[in-house]
């Protein structure tokens, strides 16, 4: 019998280690099927909205797409689907994707007043976060590995054997008992994210990625965990350090870090910059028609010769109107969506520091997940919104008939190609802290085996 496959014997025998490499694959492979799930309904209502929008569209073509059909009629009420499909690793890391919109029906009035709405959704319904496996590898696994090492050493010399142990030249023992224990809480979380990863036939590099990642962070709870254990004389004091650890590092540092990023960089909500801009539309009701169009026009030159009518009412007017509005909060939106990054690039510079940070960080990117692939959904909304109108203008300001066949040559949506890459300052950080934490675990090893023979 080889001596690999006796401490492989000595570990599953322990009901302790045995109990929890189970419990592991278990939440891996559940949490893979629940995001598998998410992903799958992401599609489903993807799906279901694009026939009700093919529906409704044609009851507004038949409504308002007559000879003599006015285009403004047709602007105001067609909504045009966008929509933000799944990238093929969101399944693993989903990121902002249980909170933010996957379709979003737009038309060719104002832009932001739509695109935060879904803001007004109740916030205590995010709080208990998404069960994924981004969140099995971050917060549990790291549990497994304080279960397998927390009495490696300590065991060993309330048994009375660890002086004898250390005093075996050449057999590497710790190694192999390190090396096999890693690989077996790998193997128990990456197993079920690998076995979906060729099933739904996901890019491989990405794919590669999104399990390199974990990997590197579950060695550094190892290294972590070895250091702890090599310094301790008792199981149970050991055991309580690391989850003291993990309590710190996983929960109580981030949190409050987050709290200060918060704190220094404020943002105001979405919602905010849609009541801004639907002030500036009221208002506009209640000003001179000439002031709305020279704000209009000085950006808009094309159309200067084309604003006046008669009446008291026209489309074009109204949809000046919203389109004022718009550029007016243009500052508002430009800080507002500059304080998100900015929060995003300090969460980064966390993570050069809080491997739990950095990993999270990654997976979300690769998977196209994150505040970025948000913000990128919205700027494809926006180059849409802009295609819409300038197609409406020409019918607006003309006085163009809007008839049936006209409603054929609306713009379609083009999805968004997606941002999911790898970040390289990130995760040369996270390698950098774990072999760190690596070398000093096994230098309190090599120290623990000087004191123990002497």
């Amino acid at each position: 019998m080889s001596l690999l496959h006796a401490e492989l014997r000595l570990i599953l025998r322990s009901r302790l280690a045995a109990a929890s490499l189970a419990l592991l694959m278990a939440l891996s492979a559940l949490s893979v099927v629940s995001g598998l799930s998410a992903v799958s309904r992401q599609e489903a209502t993807i799906a279901r909205a694009t026939a009700e929008q093919a529906r409704d569209l044609a009851a507004v073509a038949k409504a308002y797409g007559k000879p003599d059909g006015e285009a403004g009629y047709a602007a105001y009420y067609s909504f045009l689907l966008t929509h933000d499909r799944p990238s093929p690793l969101a399944f693993l890391a989903l990121g902002q994707r249980d909170v933010q919109p996957t379709v979003l029906r737009v038309r060719a009035l104002s832009l932001q007043q739509q695109l935060y709405e879904s803001e007004t959704l109740n916030a205590e319904q995010a709080l208990p976060g998404v069960f994924d496996f981004a969140f099995v590898a971050i917060y549990l696994a790291p549990l497994v590995v304080i279960a397998l090492t927390h009495d490696l050493v300590t065991s060993e010399r309330e048994a009375g054997r660890l002086r004898l142990l250390l005093s075996m030249p050449g057999t590497g023992l710790w190694r192999r008992r390190i090396g096999l224990r890693y690989l077996l809480v790998a193997l128990s979380l990456l197993i079920p994210a690998g076995v979906a990863l060729v099933a739904t036939s996901a890019p491989a590099h990405l794919g590669l990625g999104i399990l390199t990642v974990p990997a590197v962070y579950l060695a550094f709870w190892f290294g972590l965990s070895l250091l702890v254990a090599s310094r301790v004389r008792a199981s149970a004091t050991a055991a309580a350090a690391s989850v003291g650890y993990w309590i710190a590092l996983t929960l109580l540092i981030p949190t409050l870090a987050n709290a200060a990023i918060t704190r220094a960089v404020p943002v105001s909500k979405g919602i905010d910059l849609t009541l801004a801009q639907r002030e500036i539309v009221h208002h506009g009701w209640d000003i001179p028609k000439a002031a709305t169009f020279d704000r209009f026009l000085a950006t808009h030159p094309e159309w200067r010769g084309h604003e006046t009518f008669e009446g008291r009412f026209h489309w074009k007017w109204l949809f000046a109107m919203h389109q004022v509005g718009d550029e007016a909060v243009a500052p508002q939106v430009a800080a507002y969506r500059a304080s998100l990054l900015s929060r995003e690039r300090w969460t980064a510079r966390l993570g050069w520091l809080l491997p739990n940070v950095a990993a999270q960080g990654i997976l979300h990117r690769l998977a196209d997940t994150n505040l970025v692939a948000q913000l990128d959904y919205q700027d494809s909304i926006g180059a849409f919104h802009k295609e819409l109108r300038a197609f409406f203008y020409p019918y607006l300001f003309f006085d163009r008939p809007f008839t049936r066949a006209d409603f054929d040559w609306l713009p379609s949506y083009s999805a968004r190609t997606g941002t999911a890459s790898w970040p390289a300052i990130p995760m040369l950080m996270l390698l950098v802290v774990t072999g760190l934490i690596l070398a000093a675990g096994a230098a309190q090893m090599r120290r623990t085996g000087r004191d123990a023979s002497r």
